[in-house]
């Protein structure tokens, strides 16, 4: 793994010199844009308007824009210095119950392994964390960006879990076209929660996959390999209008292959139907077939003439 950051965490009197390593990584497949008439990658410059050159990165500073057209520019030691980057510094503020943290806050999960001779204090603070049940809320500087973080133990290893502050959260009370008190059917309420029941399962990472990378690996096989591939588009799903309708069907689909199905239910043989029963269903209504009339035949002989 590459150290992307080297410090020591802080609480109360004890230090503990720690390396940080990413604990993910970013599996999407890079594309490059192409001139589509001669098929050449597109290349980006950096180019001053003004001068109409381009600029190489020794020639290039921060800067923020109060009005329009008007910067104050800012040095790289000058952000470093007000960010708390330079003293590489993780210092724990409080310790809190991880189920108090609504998951909205976290960003991104880094590992901590302990450096130079900080392994007493390292197995100290893992071992007390573990035992309390407790998780540290620090603030740390990363590549000139401040930011909450959360230290907690992950498998015998402490990890940091980059957060935002509350004022980068933006309220429910913003989002659009919410659902007033209106009141839900019971009915539906009852057969959604059922839903829900046979969906229920214990969280397994490994049966996720990306399929759109799956299938984009799959197709960029093919055109290497010189095939050209025309994929069918899906079919439009349309607006489900019975929501009665649309829970019952995903419930017979989720259910198990097998099971008992019950006691069977005998089905009883439909009353012969008499004149005034076809009577009054034709009366109310219902498409009443007519029950062909089989004529008798006549048990006298024909007379020879």
């Amino acid at each position: 793994m590459h150290t992307v950051w080297k410090g020591a965490i802080s609480f109360g009197l004890v230090h503990v010199p720690v390396k940080m390593f990413s604990a993910t990584e970013d599996k999407d497949i890079s594309m490059r844009y192409i001139h589509k008439e001669c098929g050449s990658p597109l290349s980006y410059v950096r180019k001053c308007p003004v001068c109409d050159k381009e600029v190489e990165w020794e020639e290039i500073g921060k800067g923020y824009e109060y009005e329009k057209g008007k910067f104050v520019m800012f040095d790289k030691e000058e952000l470093e210095q007000i960010s708390g980057q330079a003293d590489k510094n993780i210092v724990i503020l409080d310790f809190v119950d991880l189920q108090e943290i609504d998951p909205i806050y976290f960003q991104k999960t880094y590992y901590l392994s302990p450096d130079q001779a900080g392994s007493n204090a390292y197995k100290l603070l893992m071992n007390a964390m573990k035992d309390t049940g407790k998780i540290g809320i620090a603030q740390i500087s990363i590549r000139s960006k401040s930011s909450l973080a959360a230290i907690r133990v992950l498998d015998e290893c402490l990890a940091i879990e980059t957060m935002f502050y509350p004022d980068e959260i933006r309220p429910v009370s913003q989002v659009p076209n919410l659902p007033g008190q209106e009141e839900v059917k019971e009915k539906e309420l009852t057969m959604a929660k059922m839903l829900i029941e046979q969906l229920s399962t214990p969280f397994d990472a490994a049966k996720y996959t990306d399929q759109y990378r799956e299938r984009l690996l799959d197709l960029i096989q093919h055109k290497v390999a010189g095939e050209e591939i025309r994929i069918a588009p899906s079919q439009p799903q349309t607006n489900v209008v019975d929501l009665m309708a649309a829970l019952q069907a995903s419930i017979e689909a989720v259910k198990p292959v097998g099971t008992d199905p019950g006691p069977a239910v005998v089905k009883k043989r439909p009353a012969r139907k008499t004149a005034a029963t076809t009577t009054q269903q034709a009366v109310a209504g219902d498409v009443v077939s007519p029950t062909p009339i089989k004529k008798k035949r006549s048990t006298a002989k024909r007379k020879e003439t």
